[in-house]
C-alpha cells in the first residue's frame, strides 16, 4: 500500500500530476503482490496498527527524500551526508530501550573478531542501500522506486524457488506474473510520457519561435 500512498501525498499535498493510466497501473500490482502474500497474511488488530503506521511512515519519508533532494539542490551523496550523522545521534536514545544496560560493556567494548567485521560489513551495505534509494528517488521518482521494489520482491521469490527449491503455489506464480506484467506497463508508459515531455517546447522555445 506504500505506493498508492505516495500518490496520494504527493497528489493532494505536493500538487504533483500522475496520469490516469500510472494509476490504473496499481490495480495489477496491487493484485500481485495480495496474491505473493495470501499464504503468510494474518490479521489482528495489532498488526493492522503497525503495519499502516508503517506504510504511512515510509511513504512519508520516501517523498521527503525526493522533495528535499530538489528543494535543496543537492545530490544523493549530498543528503546522506547530513542525514545519516543525525540517523546516528537518534538512534543512541533508542538503543537504551532495546538493550539492557548491564549489556552495554559488552556489547560496545568485548566484540570478537568475527562480529566486528560482521557489523563493519552490514554498516557498509546499508550505506551502499541507503545511497542506493537518495540516488533512485533522486533520479526518477518515489513511485518509480516502489516499482523497482516491487520487481525486486518478484524475483526473490523466483529466486528462492529456482536456486533453494523453495515451494511456491500457483496462486503466489500467478501474484508474480500479475506484479511483474503491472511494472512493465508501468515502465512503458512512463516512457511513452517522457519522450512526450521532451518533444514539447519549452517556453523559451516558444519565444524565440513567435
Amino acid at each position: 500500500m506504500t505506493t498508492p500512498c505516495i500518490i496520494f501525498i504527493q497528489t493532494y499535498y505536493y500538487g504533483r500530476h500522475f496520469s490516469t493510466k500510472v494509476k490504473l497501473t496499481l490495480i495489477p500490482i496491487t493484485i500481485g503482490v495480495v496474491l505473493n502474500s495470501v499464504y503468510d497474511v494474518k490479521f489482528n488488530i495489532v498488526g493492522i496498527i503497525f503495519a499502516a503506521v508503517g506504510v504511512l511512515i515510509t511513504s512519508l519519508y520516501q517523498v521527503l527524500v525526493g522533495e528535499k533532494q530538489h528543494e535543496l539542490q543537492v545530490n544523493s551523496m549530498q543528503l546522506l551526508y547530513y542525514q545519516a550523522p543525525l540517523s546516528a545521534f537518534l538512534l543512541l536514545f533508542v538503543i537504551p530501550f532495546f538493550e539492557p544496560l548491564d549489556a552495554f560493556h559488552g556489547v560496545f567494548f568485548n566484540w570478537p573478531f568475527e562480529a566486528l567485521v560482521a557489523v563493519i560489513m552490514s554498516a557498509c551495505v546499508a550505506f551502499v542501500v541507503n545511497l542506493s534509494i537518495f540516488w533512485i528517488i533522486g533520479n526518477t521518482s518515489p513511485v518509480t522506486y516502489n516499482m523497482i521494489g516491487h520487481l525486486k520482491f518478484c524475483l526473490t521469490l523466483l529466486g528462492g524457488f529456482i536456486l533453494f527449491h523453495d515451494p511456491i503455489q500457483i496462486l503466489q506464480l500467478l501474484g508474480i506474473l500479475t506484479t511483474v506484467a503491472g511494472v512493465l506497463i508501468y515502465t512503458h508508459i512512463k516512457r511513452e510520457e517522457m519522450k512526450k515531455n521532451s518533444s514539447l517546447p519549452t517556453a523559451s522555445e516558444s519565444r524565440t519561435k513567435s
